[in-house]
């Protein structure tokens, strides 16, 4: 018997728009669901929602989000072509007077969010899964796998799907701050260079 594909896209995201497993919903603005088109190639995963992309309800539309867009324009990918989520689709802050300072989900919020992402890859089967930070390739290859010794590798998932986990560029954007910036600028870019050459091409 086939396995039966979840609701489209649409649906999925008026669905995650009334979510109540955890209590993000409540201080957040709005869920962030993921957007692209529902037969994507590769599928973009970041961590979760930040402060811009709470208040435009949309993922990486922060400097995070211009970052990536500069170098997949770079590596000659067309994000129109990509869909883009986050494991965790409701921004978590703490207030510092008037400021909205990133929270890191944890590990039941995580858990409670998950549904979502797994219909979207369940709906979307991309080709690729490309995992910005821990979080992201964590939940999408498992506790054992480690970042920073396994970033830019290919791991296969099954079914002729592959993935590939680097940081996340709002890492990347932090280590401009100090002395690495260019040298994690560069590693970023060749991480998502191997996206022309993918397994199996």
């Amino acid at each position: 018997m086939p396995i039966r594909r979840p609701p489209s896209l649409t649906t999925l995201r008026r669905s995650a728009r009334a979510c109540r497993a955890c209590d993000l919903w409540r201080p957040a603005t709005q869920t962030v669901f993921g957007e692209g088109p529902e037969d994507a190639p590769i599928v973009i995963i970041g961590e979760q929602a930040g402060d811009k992309e709470d208040l435009e309800g949309r993922p990486f539309v922060g400097p995070a989000g211009h970052l990536l867009d500069v170098v997949l324009e770079d590596v000659g990918i067309d994000r129109s072509t990509v869909y883009v989520t986050n494991v965790v689709k409701h921004f978590k802050f703490e207030l510092r007077g008037k400021r909205r300072l990133h929270k890191r989900a944890n590990a039941a919020e995580v858990a409670a969010c998950l549904q979502w992402l797994d219909r979207e890859l369940a709906r979307i089967r991309p080709r690729i899964v490309v995992c910005l930070g821990s979080l992201a390739a964590k939940v999408v290859l498992g506790s054992g796998f480690r970042l920073m010794q396994q970033r830019g590798e290919w791991v296969e998932r099954g079914e002729g799907q592959w993935a590939l986990a680097t940081v996340h560029p709002a890492y990347v954007l932090r280590a401009r701050i100090g002395a690495r910036g260019e040298e994690e600028f560069a590693r970023f870019r060749a991480d998502l260079m191997k996206l022309r050459d993918p397994p199996g091409s």
